[in-house]
């Protein structure tokens, strides 16, 4: 019996999964991810259990839109081709030739001026070879990744709940992938195009991270548009119960322990200066995505706080990269591994908050982000074993002489 992907009336808890962009720091979430499926596994005693049989949506920004892909692009049998620690080997084995690196800053900058630093080639042939035709209608759980249109100067939002209504999102979660990605100065703009019966659509995106860096909110609010259209007669103040949903959010990484920009320098700066800093970043491009990563952890903690669920929310983010190590293309095997150990760190440290006024994360939980993780995954689990439990019933009410031994597996 194969996993609805509709919101499930019969379990107690609404799962969502999201994913912030960032680049070459998705080694990061790749890392948590990791432990995660590993914790699924080991408390399920089921080495084939995968993240996407346990979340209703997972959503994901620019890189992170790539790891949701992967966690629920299927194989031939209709279960998750890649695993968490495959995620991982991806961005440790490839990070280097989608950025290949110029040791030379003064290079590195002319180019730029004259387009975007990297032509995007092989990350795009590489995406296409992992995701095959896969669509986004053919994910193995609901997906949101959030793009922005060039064209129309509006967000195009690639929502899993959306291909039955508009047949023509349903694109190949490569080109979505490819799409958001496309970070201004450092990846060329995507085209392409979606041919259906009723309506064709041309698309014309840059990075998700300009709508939305952490997409969680997006997530939420694709699950309320989904409720109220489902139940005509649904109280529109419950697709927003929070407390209801179960949320893991996990974030790529930012500089915020030595801060890197200072209204003294900026006062100085031009067009030129915005968009480059002696570090290497990219001022306006940090700007625009941690301002918006930031607003939705703290608004999502304030409510799920008032509302007395604080502990059906996770945000796992790390705040103390070194500067050079924040940029999203610095992939030498030196920074991937700086990365990899700041993800394996990042699981020792205690649960954690945005303080708006320091711009610092403070811990709020005496338990660190991994033994959380691990309450999760028992909720996560309880939650499934409540649908499998009620799916079975169910089926036996239509099937009355199923076996008492027989199984029902719910992907």
């Amino acid at each position: 019996m194969e996993r609805t992907k509709s919101i499930p009336a019969d379990g107690k808890l609404i799962t969502v999964l999201s994913i912030d962009g960032g680049g070459v720091r998705g080694v990061i979430p790749a890392i948590i991810l990791d432990f995660l499926e590993t914790q699924l596994q080991e408390l399920e005693g089921d080495d084939g259990a995968r993240i996407a049989d346990y979340f209703d949506v997972i959503a994901g920004t620019s890189t992170g839109g790539l790891i949701t892909a992967m966690l629920t692009t299927p194989d031939k049998n209709k279960r998750p081709l890649f695993s968490a620690k495959d995620i991982k080997k991806f961005y440790l084995q490839k990070s280097h030739k989608i950025f290949q690196q110029d040791c030379c800053m003064v290079t590195k900058i002319v180019k730029n001026m004259c387009g975007p630093l990297y032509d995007g080639k092989y990350l795009q042939k590489c995406i296409k070879k992992k995701l095959n035709d896969t669509r986004l209608g053919d994910a193995l759980s609901n997906v949101v990744i959030p793009t922005f249109d060039i064209k129309t100067l509006q967000p195009a939002i690639f929502s899993s709940y959306e291909i039955e209504e508009k047949p023509y999102m349903n694109a190949l979660l490569s080109d979505i992938c490819i799409g958001t990605s496309a970070a201004p100065t450092f990846l060329p703009p995507h085209y392409f195009k979606t041919n259906h019966e009723k309506k064709a659509r041309k698309f014309n995106l840059i990075d998700g991270g300009v709508v939305a860096n952490n997409p969680t909110l997006i997530a939420m609010a694709e699950i309320a548009k989904q409720l109220i259209r489902k139940n005509e007669d649904f109280d529109k103040a419950h697709s927003l119960d929070y407390h209801r949903y179960l949320v893991i959010s996990i974030g790529t990484g930012e500089c915020k322990s030595t801060r890197k920009y200072t209204a003294g320098k900026a006062s100085k700066w031009g067009l030129f200066g915005w968009w480059f800093n002696a570090c290497g970043s990219n001022p306006l491009v940090d700007i625009f995505t941690q301002a918006s990563t930031d607003m939705v952890d703290f608004h999502l903690s304030v409510v799920f706080k008032a509302l007395e669920v604080q502990t059906n929310y996770l945000r796992i983010q790390e705040t103390g990269l070194e500067r050079t190590s924040s940029s999203l293309d610095r992939a030498t095997t030196e920074n991937l591994d700086y990365l990899s150990k700041a993800g394996e760190d990042l699981l020792k440290k205690k649960v954690s908050t945005v303080d708006l006024e320091t711009g610092e994360f403070k811990p709020y939980r005496e338990e660190t982000n991994e033994e959380v993780l691990v309450e999760f995954a028992k909720k996560l689990i309880d939650e499934k074993h409540l649908r499998d439990l009620k799916a079975r019933s169910t089926l036996k009410e239509t099937k009355p002489n199923l076996g008492p031994h027989e199984k029902i597996s719910i992907a």
